[in-house]
């Protein structure tokens, strides 16, 4: 049962915040490949289901509430969106001209957008995801540690950014980001030779896609690793259980 624990926890890796439709089927696939560990002793296919279910809902929960939580990105220096590396200059120059609250300003409001855009990016990642195939799954159950997020990202993250971008706009506009963007370069622009007119919008939803995914390979890897960790009974039953890890 050991197998099953790893393949179910790659499941649950590849489906994170999917609507589950194709739950039995995954299952049953399962069962046709790994015929003698899928299920078994006090494990019903009807728990691994249901548990599949749940750590699904908790993954989606997870990564959603610290995201879109306030200071998600902001105070997470692993996802925190800076200035753009091109732009360090511009928050030099500005700082030495004693105009620095003006760029603290700018950076939070990049943050606030982030932290906005993904109360509403579980959809649209869920609906990035709904056409992988089995044969896709059961290659990704195979992998390696990060075998679903590198997945996710290669088949994505183009369709992502598509769908990303007005929504990461309109959180730009609510939070006045593209204003304070704009004061920093406008005002930067009056003393440089060399103006700067980055496009904002582009560069906030490429980092919340990073980050996006950064908080996806977290879940991967306690889903992998710590399977026994989850938070409702049935999960404790269908990953805790001491035959389920082979003892």
């Amino acid at each position: 049962m050991k197998r099953i624990i790893q393949l179910l926890s790659c499941v649950l890796l590849l489906s994170a915040l999917s609507g589950c439709e194709s739950t039995q089927q995954i299952i049953k696939t399962i069962q046709e490949n790994y015929p003698a560990t899928a299920v078994g002793g006090q494990l019903s296919t009807s728990d691994i289901a249901a548990g599949l279910k749940q750590a699904l809902e908790v993954g989606a929960q997870n990564s959603s509430n610290q995201l879109s939580a306030l200071d998600g990105f902001f105070k997470n220096a692993a996802i925190k969106i800076l200035l753009p590396e091109e732009a360090q200059k511009v928050e030099k120059t500005l700082r030495d001209l004693g105009m620095g609250s003006l760029v603290d300003k700018a950076v939070l409001s990049l943050n606030r957008a982030a932290e906005d855009a993904t109360k509403s990016a579980a959809p649209i990642f869920l609906d990035a995801i709904k056409t992988m195939t089995i044969q896709d799954a059961l290659g990704i159950l195979k992998g390696g540690d990060f075998a679903a997020t590198n997945y996710l990202k290669t088949k994505t993250t183009s369709a992502l950014t598509s769908a990303f971008k007005p929504v990461i706009q309109q959180s730009l506009d609510k939070v006045s980001a593209t204003k304070y963007w704009g004061d920093v370069f406008t005002t930067y622009n009056k003393f440089a030779t060399n103006k700067i007119n980055p496009d904002l919008s582009g560069f906030v939803t490429d980092k919340a896609i990073t980050g996006i995914f950064y908080q996806v390979s977290l879940e991967e890897q306690k889903i992998r690793k710590d399977p026994v960790s989850r938070v409702t009974d049935l999960l404790k039953k269908v990953f805790g259980s001491k035959e389920a890890q082979g003892s």
